[in-house]
């Protein structure tokens, strides 16, 4: 059983599903960046010229980031997990301020947004993705399984 969980094709499953969470949320922002800009100035964070253009470079650091994560290239998941962190101050700050806004992970006006309104869900998803990050930073230490490097794809 934990051999079963410690191997490749668990490594390869992990990888595939934090990347679809990226690429889902990533896609849906960029289809409607002026409403994610809206979100995003919501958090009262940037100054207001800056939420457009951050709302087109999240989505598309998502994006860049989910497929590096499926062909595990050298510094995706690390990546990943770094913008978990941000995303995760972002919504630790909206819970302490008391906001009750659109947490802005996937595409505004998205039923589980327009829903909940509950950036302590997800904060607590966030979480979970971040634990799924951790397991594969172990699997790589413990079962020796690396990620390429970009010139690795570049050189072929």
């Amino acid at each position: 059983m934990i051999e079963g969980l410690m191997s490749g094709r668990v490594y390869f499953l992990i990888r595939c599903v934090l990347a679809g969470v990226f690429l889902y949320a990533g896609a849906g922002k960029l289809l409607d960046a002026q409403g994610f800009a809206t979100v995003i100035g919501g958090y009262g964070l940037l100054p207001d010229q800056l939420n457009l253009l951050a709302a087109y470079v999240l989505p598309l650091a998502e994006i860049v980031i989910a497929l590096g994560l499926i062909w595990d290239v050298r510094g995706a998941l690390s990546s990943y997990s770094v913008l978990l962190l941000v995303f995760m101050g972002v919504l630790a700050h909206g819970v302490n301020m008391g906001l009750d806004v659109d947490c802005g992970c996937f595409a505004p006006g998205d039923p589980e947004g327009e829903a909940y309104h509950s950036l302590r869900e997800a904060l607590f998803r966030d979480a979970l993705l971040l634990c799924g990050c951790g397991y594969l930073y172990l699997l790589r230490r413990v079962r020796g399984f690396r990620a390429r490097p970009l010139l690795s794809f570049v050189s072929r």
